[in-house]
């Protein structure tokens, strides 16, 4: 009796948020949603899942389950995107510059030296031109509902320091398996390595690559200092997260149930954009107490990477469309001129 009671109540409360919401209970089903991530739990990327489930649950009654699978529990990202467009995982979050396989465009968030601070990388995001290449991967069975944080992008290296813009040179530098981050490393006069972030532990700890470049949040979370002792400070590429979920589950929903998972997206983007950012401040102490060695780059050596960087940039910009580069530049100049 007891238990009866119990899961009386508890429909009746689901049953009270969905009037809350001003809808029945038709409109939302009993669905379960696998969302993985590649980073750790308590990373902050994981938070955001997190939060976002929260907010699901409590915006379908309960009703709407996500189960989050952090630590590339599903497999690396290029293989979650495959089974999403098979519609046997829901939905991802993942640097959105892996999806310029699947749409080019998504590269453009990939300009080296592109965004000064993560205010302009906000403005481009949330602007005409994010919405533009969410909506564009819709043509390859999947769906963008938001940009999340991961912040600019730092060199870290095993052994030997990159402390001016002549020391990259001839390093062996994994990067993101995408040709504008292979284009750009080798430009800049490093050999650039392709390989999946889920395999670059390994690779740094027997010497099978000098480094790599990450967001100091995931040197921090995935304990990167205990193989890399140099951390160049560099901030030559922002990181925006795309959250995505699978056209053919999206497909199956409701219109109040897809709005469900929209506006939880979007909240959530408020919620992980400032737990990432706050988190960042903390790393670059908490890297420094780890014992590496910080190496900030002066104006004159950004200068040089960036000049070196031009074949890379040009390519990029063939490869993406020069009306959309100047979009891109348009915002981020319309932020700085405080318009």
């Amino acid at each position: 009796m007891i238990a009866f009671r119990r899961t009386l109540l508890a429909a009746s409360v689901a049953a009270a948020s969905l009037l809350s919401l001003g809808v029945s209970a038709q409109d939302i089903q009993a669905r379960t949603i696998k969302f993985p991530s590649a980073s750790q739990k308590g990373h902050p990327q994981v938070m955001g899942v997190e939060h976002f489930a929260e907010l699901v649950a409590k915006k379908s009654g309960g009703k709407m389950v996500v189960k989050p699978f952090p630590g590339g529990a599903l497999g690396p990202d290029a293989q979650v995107v495959s089974a999403m467009q098979g519609g046997t995982v829901e939905m991802n979050v993942m640097n959105a510059s892996l999806l310029a396989g699947n749409v080019k465009e998504m590269a453009v968030f990939d300009y080296p030296f592109l965004f000064a601070n993560a205010q302009e990388a906000d403005a481009v995001a949330d602007g005409a031109v994010g919405r533009k290449l969410l909506d564009k991967l819709q043509e390859r069975g999947l769906v963008g509902l938001a940009y999340w944080d991961l912040g600019f992008r730092q060199m870290h290296t095993a052994k030997k320091p990159i402390r001016n813009a002549d020391e990259v040179k001839g390093m062996k530098m994994r990067v993101i398996p995408t040709s504008q981050y292979v284009d750009f490393m080798n430009a800049i006069g490093a050999n650039a390595t392709p390989m999946p972030y889920t395999e670059t532990y390994s690779a740094l700890e027997q010497g099978a690559i000098d480094g790599m470049t990450n967001p100091l949040l995931n040197i921090v979370s995935e304990k990167f200092y205990e193989v890399s002792k140099h951390l160049t400070l560099s901030n030559h590429m922002y990181t925006p997260q795309a959250v995505i979920v699978s056209k053919k589950f999206w497909d199956k929903l409701s219109a109040t149930e897809q709005k469900i998972l929209q506006d939880a997206a979007s909240e959530t983007a408020l919620y992980q954009r400032k737990v990432a950012r706050e988190e960042a401040t903390k790393a670059l102490a908490e890297l420094k107490k780890q014992g590496m060695q910080v190496h900030e780059l002066t104006a004159q050596d950004i200068a040089k990477l960036r000049e070196r960087a031009k074949p890379a940039t040009d390519k990029l910009t063939q490869q993406v469309g020069e009306p959309l580069v100047k979009e891109v530049f348009a915002a981020v100049e319309k932020v700085r001129s405080g318009k």
